[in-house]
C-alpha cells in the first residue's frame, strides 16, 4: 500500500489478523465542502473500519474471465473484467462486472469438496450462493458465538462445477486447430486468422497441417473442435452448435465430442445450405467445459452474458475439511459483489463507495487496511493554535467511527478532545463503539467549557440480526448502557434508530420495545429514520436480503424501487406509528434549532428519506449547540447532530 508518511504497517493477531497502516498526516482538520450538513468541520483519526471481516480463497482457485477463459485468483488484477452474477425478477443471470479491489491475507484454511469431484480451498468466513441462500465455508466465529449459516454435507452449491484445463498449443494442437478452420471454410474474424497464421508459421504447406490424421490425438481433436467451432460454429441464446456442410467434417467433430465425453445431436440436412448441425447437450456447464477444453479464439463467441443460473446447476457438498495450516488466500471485490469461482458462485467482500471517500484505492480492503494517523492529535492541536482558527463546530464520526476497536489500541480520542477543548472548540461524536466509555469522565469535565454533543447509533435490539447486519460492533445492549453511563456522567446523549429496516425491525412491538430501551437508558432524543439505499450500500444490502431474507425482496422493490429512499406512503405510515410512540415514552423532545437535510444526505432541504417535520433532524443531545449567557457555566444540553451511520 502506498500511503503518504507511512511509518510502519503493523499485523494484529488480536483483531482478526487486521492490518493497521500507522501514518504521519500533514492536517487533520477536514474542510466540509458543497454540503448541507449543520457542521463546517470534520477530524477523523482512522480511514476504514476493523469492525468487520475478510473472506478468502486459494490463490490457485480458477475464475471466470469475461472473455470466457479463466484465470487464477492470484493473478487477477484491479480492472479486469470477470463474470459475476445479478438477480433480474425472478431469475439470477450471469453478467460482466469490474474487479475493483484485489487483496491477500494468511488465513486457517479449509478444503471443501464437491460431488463432482472441484474443490474448492478456502477461509472459514468465505461464502458460496446455495440453493437456500449464501453460506459460509464453516459456522463458528469462536466459543460462545452464535452459529452462522454454513456449508453441511448434502448442501447444493450453485454453479456448473469445476473448469476445465485449457489445452496445451504443442504442434499437433495448432495442426488441429488449422484443419478445423479449413473444414470449416474459414473466418474472416481478426482473432481466428490472426491465430490461423499464427500456427501455420510451424508447417511447410497448408495441407501438411490441414490433413487429418488416421488416428487423432486428443490434441490435435481440441484444435480440430476450437478451429471449426471458430469457422461455422455458434453460441447464442444458450444453444452451442457448429453447422458443417462436409459429412466427413461432421463425424471427426462427433467422434471428437465422443472421446471427450460430450453428449450431442447431428441434425439433419437443411435445404437451404446443404449442410448439418452438431449441437451440444447439457446446458451451460458442458457448454463452459467444451469452451475451456478446446479454446476456440474468438472472445463474442464465448461469451455466457445473461444466462440463467438454471434450478439443475446445482452441485452438492460431499465433506468441508479443515486443512490445519494457514496458507495465503486472496480476495476480490467486485461490481456485482460476486463472482465464479472454479465454476461455483462465490461471494467476495464488497468495497463500499465509502473507499474512494477514504482515499482509499479501489484495491484496499476497507475492513482489513486500517489507516491509523498516529500524530493526530499533535497535528490538530498546532491547527487549531492558528489564528485563523474560528472555533466551529467539529464532527467526529461521520466518516469512520472514531471508537472503533482500533481506538482500544491507539488511544489517539483523549489527546484529540484534550486539543478541542483547550482551543475552546465545541464538538461533537457519532459512535456505535463502547471504547467511548473510558472517555467518559474527561468528556464530562470538558463539557463545562466547550459545547459537547454525543449520538449512539441502535438500530434494533435482535441479537442474532444485528451480528448479521453489523458484524464487529458492540451488541445493542452494550450501547444502551453506554448511552446510560453518558448520562450518568451528566452528558447529553441523543440515539439514531437508524436504519428502519422494513419487515425486520418496524414493527409497532419491535419499535416499541426498542424504545422503550432507550427511554430507560436515559437518551435526551431520539430521531428515527428509515433505510437509505444509495449507491454502495444499496448493492450491498440487496444482495444481504436476497441472501438471508429472500421473501422481503418484493417489498423492498415496492417500498424503494429504483430509488434511494423509501416511498411517500412508507414514510407517513413509519411516522404515525413513531410519532405516538415517542410521545409513549416522553422522546418527543424538540431540539431548539433543527437542521435541515437527514444525516448523511447531500440533496439538502427535506430529503426523501426523512419521516415529517417533526420527527427528522438530529437527536436531542447529540448536536453542540451555541451557549447563551445563562448556559456557559453549565454542561451542554440537548442539540441535534449529524451523520447515520
Amino acid at each position: 500500500m502506498q500511503l503518504d508518511g507511512l511509518v510502519r504497517s503493523v499485523r494484529s493477531p488480536e483483531f482478526d489478523d487486521v492490518t493497521f497502516h500507522e501514518v504521519h498526516a500533514k492536517s487533520v482538520l477536514n474542510k466540509v465542502t458543497g454540503s448541507p450538513m449543520p457542521f463546517g468541520w470534520t477530524v477523523n483519526p482512522y480511514r476504514g473500519c476493523s469492525h468487520a471481516c475478510t473472506y478468502c480463497l486459494d490463490g490457485s482457485t480458477e475464475i471466470l474471465m469475461a472473455d470466457g477463459r479463466t484465470k487464477p485468483l492470484a493473478d487477477v488484477v484491479v480492472g479486469d473484467e470477470v463474470y459475476g452474477t445479478e438477480q433480474e425478477g425472478s431469475r439470477r443471470r450471469y453478467t460482466r462486472t469490474r474487479v475493483l479491489a484485489h487483496w491477500s491475507s494468511v488465513k486457517h484454511a479449509y478444503r471443501v469438496v464437491l460431488e463432482d469431484g472441484t474443490e474448492l480451498i478456502g477461509s472459514g468466513e468465505h461464502r458460496f450462493l446455495t440453493d437456500r441462500g449464501w453460506k459460509h465455508v464453516t459456522g463458528g466465529h469462536g466459543a460462545g458465538s452464535p452459529q452462522r449459516p454454513h456449508l453441511l454435507p448434502g448442501t447444493k452449491i450453485v454453479g456448473t462445477g469445476r473448469f476445465a484445463r485449457p489445452p496445451h498449443r504443442d504442434p499437433e494442437y495448432r495442426a488441429g486447430y488449422v484443419s478445423g478452420m479449413v473444414k470449416g471454410e474459414g473466418s474472416a474474424e481478426p482473432e481466428a486468422s490472426d491465430r490461423s497464421r499464427e500456427f501455420l508459421a510451424g508447417f511447410r504447406t497448408l495441407s501438411d497441417a490441414s490433413e487429418p490424421p488416421i488416428s487423432p490425438s486428443r490434441s490435435w481433436q481440441k484444435g480440430f473442435l476450437a478451429g471449426v467451432f471458430d469457422a461455422s460454429g455458434s453460441y447464442t441464446r444458450e444453444v452451442l452448435r457448429v453447422a458443417s456442410v462436409d459429412d466427413a467434417a461432421s463425424e471427426v467433430v462427433a467422434d471428437a465430442l465422443r472421446g471427450f465425453g460430450f453428449r450431442h445431436t447431428i441434425g439433419d440436412y437443411e435445404r437451404a445450405t446443404g449442410a448439418r448441425t452438431v449441437r451440444l447437450l447439457g446446458g451451460l456447464g458442458e457448454q463452459l467445459r467444451f469452451l475451456h477444453t478446446v479454446d476456440p479464439a474468438i472472445t463474442r463467441k464465448r461469451v455466457i452474458d445473461g444466462t440463467a443460473l438454471r434450478a439443475t446447476s446445482r452441485v452438492g457438498v460431499v465433506s468441508v475439511e479443515p486443512l490445519g495450516i494457514e496458507l495465503p488466500l486472496f480476495d476480490i471485490t467486485t461490481g456485482t459483489g460476486d463472482f465464479i469461482a472454479n465454476g461455483m458462485v462465490s461471494h467476495n467482500c464488497f468495497a463500499r463507495n465509502t473507499h474512494t471517500y477514504l482515499d482509499f484505492d479501489a484495491g484496499k480492503d476497507f475492513d482489513t487496511q486500517v489507516v491509523v494517523k498516529v500524530n493526530a492529535p499533535e497535528v490538530l492541536a498546532a491547527q487549531l493554535r492558528k489564528p485563523s482558527w474560528k472555533r466551529e463546530h467539529v464532527a467526529m464520526g461521520t466518516n469512520t467511527d472514531p471508537y472503533q476497536r482500533a481506538e482500544g489500541r491507539y488511544k489517539l480520542m483523549p489527546r484529540i478532545i484534550r486539543a478541542l477543548a483547550d482551543s475552546g472548540t465545541p464538538f461533537s461524536i457519532l459512535t456505535k463503539g463502547t471504547v467511548l466509555t473510558r472517555d467518559l469522565p474527561l468528556l464530562s469535565s470538558v463539557a463545562k467549557d466547550v459545547p459537547v454533543g454525543l449520538g449512539v447509533s441502535i438500530a434494533l435490539l435482535d441479537r442474532e440480526l444485528q451480528h448479521r447486519l453489523e458484524p464487529g460492533t458492540p451488541s445493542p445492549q452494550a450501547r444502551l448502557d453506554l448511552v446510560r453511563r453518558a448520562r450518568d456522567a451528566g452528558l447529553p446523549c441523543g440515539v439514531f434508530v437508524a436504519p428502519i429496516l422494513p419487515g425486520l425491525t418496524d414493527s409497532t412491538n419491535s419499535l416499541d420495545e426498542l424504545l422503550t430501551a432507550i427511554a430507560d437508558a436515559g437518551a435526551t432524543g431520539v430521531t428515527v429514520v428509515p433505510l437509505h439505499l444509495r449507491p454502495g450500500t444499496r448493492e450491498w444490502f440487496a444482495q444481504w436480503l436476497a441472501e438471508d431474507y429472500p421473501g422481503l425482496v418484493p417489498l423492498y422493490r415496492e417500498i424503494y424501487g429504483k430509488g434511494a429512499y423509501a416511498s411517500k406512503e412508507y414514510r407517513a405510515e413509519l411516522s404515525g406509528r413513531v410519532g405516538r410512540l415517542l410521545r409513549k415514552h416522553g422522546l418527543d423532545r424538540g431540539s431548539r434549532e433543527t437542521p435541515r437535510g437527514i444525516p448523511g444526505d447531500n440533496s439538502g432541504g427535506n430529503p426523501g428519506g426523512r419521516l415529517d417535520d417533526d420527527a427528522s433532524g438530529w437527536p436531542a443531545g447529540s448536536f453542540p449547540l451555541p451557549r447563551t449567557p445563562a448556559e456557559s457555566t453549565r454542561n451542554a444540553t440537548e442539540g441535534d447532530q449529524l451523520r447515520l451511520l
